[in-house]
């Protein structure tokens, strides 16, 4: 079988999709999963040149001052010209249109920084900090029509006993989130979620 393609997005320095890039390149994804590319929506994206840098196409497609329907238009559009078979979510700081949503439906995977079951939206790790814990989960989910409400795929604890300040706990988080993501995303492109899947374009159909 062909691996299947894969567009990553970011809005920032991209640590994750470094991670990504790299296992893809020589780790738990080679021969796993093809880059198309790297697209952010923040034309000052540390990222982009991170992955320039490593050899993958890149697109920046500003979303400031449109609206997430009408920015949702501009994001298929450049997706469009890689076909990516899954979106992947790596620090990306929009949220995406329902028109996005339902064009890669159980195809498009997030790394959430907290039990989605706990928290959702940004910052996780100041979530974490502004309640003293001294533990976190790092989740691994597809993307759905809510703001971190998709179904779970894997996640992954993360002590952070001993850590003070919440660039403390992002640190210690990032390390862990930068394993689970690629491990995720190999068993993701091995096939052991197609009942997730199955189950998410089932509910869509009504069935």
């Amino acid at each position: 079988m062909t691996p299947p393609r894969i567009a990553i997005l970011i809005s920032g320095r991209g640590s994750n999709m470094e991670a990504i890039i790299r296992a893809s390149q020589d780790g738990i994804l080679r021969n796993r999963c093809t880059l198309c590319g790297v697209l952010a929506n923040r034309p000052d994206a540390v990222g982009l040149r991170r992955a320039d840098k490593l050899g993958i196409p890149t697109r920046m497609v500003a979303s400031r001052g449109l609206s997430t329907m009408s920015y949702g238009r501009h994001l298929l559009e450049a997706l469009s010209h890689w076909a990516p078979d899954f979106v992947v979510l790596a620090g990306f700081m929009r949220i995406l249109s329902t028109e996005v949503v339902a064009a890669y439906r159980g195809r498009i995977v997030n790394i959430h920084p907290a039990d989605t079951a706990l928290y959702q939206g940004a910052d996780g790790y100041g979530w974490a900090a502004n309640n003293a814990l001294t533990q976190t989960t790092i989740s691994v989910h597809l993307i759905d029509e809510g703001i971190d409400t998709g179904p779970i795929l894997k996640q992954a604890p993360v002590s952070l006993v001993g850590t003070t300040t919440k660039a403390e706990m992002a640190q210690r988080g990032l390390q862990v989130e930068h394993a689970l993501y690629s491990q995720c995303l190999a068993n993701l492109f091995d096939g052991q979620y197609a009942s997730i899947i199955a189950g998410i374009l089932n509910q869509e159909r009504g069935e």
